[in-house]
């Protein structure tokens, strides 16, 4: 009874114990989803942990099974900080893919906003250039790359279709007209747009051209000397990477036009130039300020006075064309010591090397042996065309023969010419006739002017993509021209932001890729994703294969005996003596003249132990106990036993 009833309650407490397990299990797969593979793993060590506690051995498997469920549920609380609302759940159940898209609805100061959604209405809007690109040869000159109106090769929102370039090396040219004229007052000016590379970009623009008013407009002649006011987006060729912005600043004292290039971008830029859709955005405000965003990140700023090159207004000095530097000024720091000579055994002639004159030749030395000799190996070509490629020869090869000590003429070895001192300068000394660094003079520059509103730039009419490109599959869409900041956030969130999302949970690693993304602009996270992944496999490594320990060292330790200690082996020896007699039959009651009985009789007295022997043994009991006193009072001290 005893023996069944301890196996029912060891039935019973692994029971339970599975039932808890599984239960944390469960319960970590329904309120955290997305560790939907930890519960696989936790399961794994729930079976782990069920034959372990069968077997008896289940100490250490509670620790490491509790260290895992700690570092999981760890995990967990760290991903539900960013777990998304129920509303959100029920949105997001829908495919970003599947969701049908929407064009904004825009009211307000909009100037142009062009979604490229109907074929039909790209075709009656835009133009395509008949244009020749100047100074081109002719069967490159032509804008003859190919425009289609397309979804991305993501199809990443339902509907969604934009202006797509399909032609691989071609020349670009398409234009079109804002519903009205942007004139630079007081209205800020702000253009956006989205590009993608879809295949990348090896080499090539995917910027824009805001086109200048003017009555000579003509889009079905835009080429790449068309006027325009702006030039903005990106541009990439090999490992060069830029965000163009530049204005055509007119002089007004001369009337002319030059072009003004804004500083590089702060920060890298290469992270926008992969296969996602980026969005451009250029923001310039009436007090000569500007704004560049990427992907709603601020990437430059600046001043339209302080940050172009060339400069907006041009220095009120200059040097003076007409001014001359005199034939008889002397601009020699130093000149030749008119006084040195060179010595007389000098001799420029002398060679740096000169032969060996204690070389000798080699008495093995082949004079008449060449040093190559033709492949006897070689073959000549089966489509060898002697007329074509004249007369056939051998390669030329290494002759084997010079292998040893060397063939052909022999010349004896260079060495450093001790008489060598090479061509003769004299010293430097400090020119008494100095006049120093001649500089024309400064005079006052005839197209000096200074314009404080460069912002006041030339009206925008149109915006045209005048482009080359060896990539193709390069798309455009959401092209917004206002001057309201709000309106271009609107179109933004409602356009870009949706493909931005879906791009991001589709990236390869999403979840690592957000670390990395945060790694890079805080390098010293890497250090501490190293830990964090370190440690969870160092703390199942030493809960779960515990080190074994060292019997010897223990039993060092603790003063134990060993098994192999004389002292341990008496004590063993006597046990065994004192429970002896007790497993001995019973000897018969009455004396008979049996034969057995009387061997039994004679074997009991042998066995039985005499009284000196035993007041012997105790003896010696008493004697090995002090020692032992003493052993653990200063077991230093304690000298190892011999063996028996």
């Amino acid at each position: 009874m005893t023996h069944g009833t301890v196996v029912f309650a060891d039935v019973q407490t692994f029971r339970l114990q599975r039932r808890g397990y599984m239960l944390c299990v469960t319960t970590l797969d329904i309120f955290v989803p997305s560790l939907h593979h930890w519960s696989f793993c936790l399961s794994s060590v729930v079976a782990a942990k069920v034959d372990h506690s069968r077997s008896g051995r289940s100490s250490n498997m509670n620790t490491c099974f509790y260290t895992i469920c700690i570092l999981v549920l760890f995990t967990a609380s760290l991903r539900c900080d960013d777990a998304p609302t129920l509303e959100d759940e029920m949105d997001e159940s829908i495919p970003l893919s599947k969701k049908p898209y929407q064009t904004p609805s825009l009211t307000g100061d909009v100037y142009l906003y062009e979604p490229f959604q109907s074929e039909e209405r790209f075709k009656k809007r835009w133009i395509v250039s008949q244009a020749k690109k100047d100074g081109a040869d002719a069967d490159i000159a032509k804008y003859d790359g190919q425009w289609a109106i397309e979804g991305t090769k993501k199809l990443i929102n339902r509907g969604d279709i934009g202006l797509v370039m399909k032609s691989r090396a071609k020349h670009y040219a398409i234009s079109t007209k804002l519903d009205e004229p942007f004139v630079f007052d007081t209205k800020p000016f702000i253009v956006q747009y989205e590009v993608q590379y879809q295949d990348f970009q090896e080499c090539g623009g995917a910027y824009i051209k805001l086109l200048s008013a003017s009555n000579d407009l003509a889009l079905e002649e835009l080429h790449d000397k068309t006027p325009y006011t702006i030039m903005f987006g990106p541009d990439k060729c090999g490992e060069e990477k830029k965000v163009h912005f530049i204005f055509r600043h007119q002089n007004p004292i001369t009337n002319e036009f030059e072009e003004k290039h804004a500083k590089k971008a702060d920060g890298d830029i290469s992270k926008f130039f992969d296969d996602k859709t980026h969005l451009y955005k250029l923001a310039i405000y009436p007090d000569n300020t500007f704004k560049i965003y990427v992907d709603d990140q601020l990437v430059n700023s600046g001043s339209l006075l302080e940050d172009f090159q060339p400069p907006v207004n041009p220095p009120e000095e200059i040097d003076d064309p007409n001014d001359k530097k005199p034939d008889d000024w002397d601009d020699r720091e130093k000149i030749d010591d008119p006084d040195a000579r060179k010595p007389d055994d000098w001799d420029e002639d002398e060679p740096m090397e000169i032969p060996d004159p204690d070389a000798v030749k080699p008495d093995t030395w082949l004079d008449d042996e060449p040093p190559y000799i033709p492949d006897p190996t070689a073959t000549k070509a089966n489509d060898w065309d002697t007329e074509m490629d004249g007369e056939w020869e051998p390669p030329l090869i290494d002759n084997p023969k010079c292998k040893e000590s060397g063939c052909g003429e022999w010349k004896p070895a260079k060495i450093h010419n001790p008489k060598f001192k090479g061509k003769w300068i004299a010293p430097k000394i400090e020119n008494p006739n100095y006049q120093g660094v001649w500089k024309p003079k400064r005079i006052k520059n005839p197209n000096y002017f200074n314009d404080e509103h460069p912002f006041t730039m030339t009206s925008i009419a149109a915006i045209g993509l005048e482009l080359w490109s060896i990539s193709p599959d390069i798309y455009f869409d959401n092209i917004l021209i206002t001057s309201e900041d709000a309106m271009a956030q609107k179109v933004a969130t409602e356009t870009w932001l949706t493909k931005n999302q879906h791009e991001n949970s589709f990236s390869a690693g999403s979840f690592l890729g957000q670390f990395a993304t945060a790694a890079e602009q805080k390098p010293w996270l890497w250090v501490l994703y190293g830990v964090v992944l370190t440690l969870p496999f160092a703390l199942i490594g030493y809960f779960c294969f515990p080190k074994k320990r060292d019997e010897t060292a223990e039993r060092k330790r603790t003063d134990a005996p060993s098994p192999d200690d004389p002292q341990s082996s008496r004590q063993n020896e006597r046990r065994s003596e004192n429970e002896s007699p007790e497993e001995q039959p019973s000897q018969p009651a009455s004396g008979g003249t049996d034969t057995v009985g009387s061997e039994g009789a004679s074997e009991a007295s042998t066995e039985t132990p005499t009284e000196p022997a035993k007041q012997e043994e105790e003896k010696e009991e008493e004697t090995e106990k002090e020692k032992s006193r003493e052993t653990r009072a200063s077991p230093r001290k304690r000298k190892k036993t011999p063996k028996a």
